[in-house]
C-alpha cells in the first residue's frame, strides 16, 4: 500500500494522504488538504484550502475544490469544505470552502456531481445526490438526501431542494422545493409526484401513496398551504415520509414551489 504521486503534480508536504491515494498529472494539492484512502485525482485537479475528501473519491481533470468563497462577506479564517466518501465529481466542477472562520461547504457520500457543477459556500449536499452538467448552486443552499438535479439548473441562494426531489433540466429554482417532488419550469412549478425515484430507493407502495394523497391537498385542492397541511395531518397516514414532507414545508422561509 502507498501513495502514488506523478512527477507533474505539485503536492504541500503538509497535506495529509491516505493510504493508496492516487495523484495524477498536474494535479496541484494544498498544504491543508486532506485525501481519504484510495481517493483519486486523475490529473489537473486543483485542490486548497481547508479541504477534505473521504476514501474512495474519484476527481477528474480541472476540478478546482475547497478555492476561496465569492462571497464579499469574507474577512479571512480558516472555512473549508468537507467531501465524504465514494464521491465521483467530473471534470470542471468547482466547490467553494464556506464564508466565515471555521464553518464548512459539505458534500455527503455517494454522491455524484456531473461536469461543471458549482457548488457555492456555504452550501450543504445530501448523500447519494446527483447533480447534472452546469447546474449552478448558489450559496447557502440545502439539498437534502437522493435528490436529482438535471442539468443546466440555477438555484437561488438560501433555498432547499427536498429529499428524493426531482428538478427538470434549464428550471429557475426560486423557490424550496419539498421532498418526493418533480419540478420543472422556467417560472418554477411542482408537476407532479417523484414515483420513479421513490420506487428506485425502496419507498414502500403505501408510503407512495400517501405522498400522492399529501401532494393532491397541497397541489390540487385550491388550498392555502396551511389548510393543505391541516388536511394532511388530518387525512394522510402518519408514516415517516409525510412527517418528512410536512415538516419540510413548514420550516420552508422562501416559500414552497407551487
Amino acid at each position: 500500500m502507498s501513495v502514488e504521486i506523478h512527477p507533474t503534480a505539485v503536492v504541500a508536504p503538509q497535506a495529509r494522504l491516505d493510504e493508496d491515494v492516487t495523484i495524477g498529472p498536474h494535479c496541484v494539492v494544498g498544504p491543508d488538504v486532506t485525501l481519504g484512502a484510495r481517493t483519486r485525482l486523475l490529473g489537473h485537479v486543483f485542490l486548497d484550502g481547508w479541504t477534505t475528501l473521504g476514501a474512495d473519491c474519484v476527481v477528474y481533470p480541472f476540478a478546482a475544490l475547497g478555492t476561496r468563497t465569492q462571497d464579499l462577506k469574507f474577512k479571512g479564517g480558516r472555512p473549508g469544505v468537507r467531501i465524504g466518501v465514494r464521491a465521483t465529481i467530473r471534470e470542471g466542477v468547482t466547490v467553494h470552502a464556506a464564508t466565515n472562520d471555521g464553518d464548512l461547504t459539505v458534500v455527503g457520500d455517494d454522491n455524484l456531481l456531473m461536469a461543471y457543477v458549482h457548488v457555492a459556500h456555504c452550501c450543504r449536499i445530501g448523500s447519494r445526490v446527483i447533480i447534472a452538467n452546469s447546474t449552478q448552486i448558489a450559496g447557502h443552499v440545502v439539498v437534502e438526501d437522493e435528490a436529482v438535479i438535471e442539468g443546466m439548473v440555477g438555484i437561488v441562494q438560501f433555498l432547499r431542494v427536498g429529499r428524493l426531489a426531482f428538478i427538470g433540466g434549464y428550471s429557475k429554482v426560486d423557490k424550496d422545493v419539498p421532498p418526493f417532488m418533480i419540478a420543472d419550469g422556467r417560472e418554477l412549478r411542482v408537476r407532479g409526484v417523484n414515483t420513479v425515484g421513490m420506487t428506485r430507493r425502496g419507498v414502500s407502495d403505501a408510503a407512495q401513496e400517501a405522498i400522492r394523497q399529501a401532494h393532491r391537498l397541497l397541489y390540487r385542492g385550491h388550498l392555502t398551504v396551511r389548510q393543505a397541511l391541516d388536511r394532511i395531518a388530518a387525512e394522510c397516514p402518519p408514516l415517516p415520509e409525510i412527517g418528512q414532507l410536512t415538516e419540510f414545508v413548514r420550516a420552508s422561509q422562501r416559500g414552497i414551489a407551487r
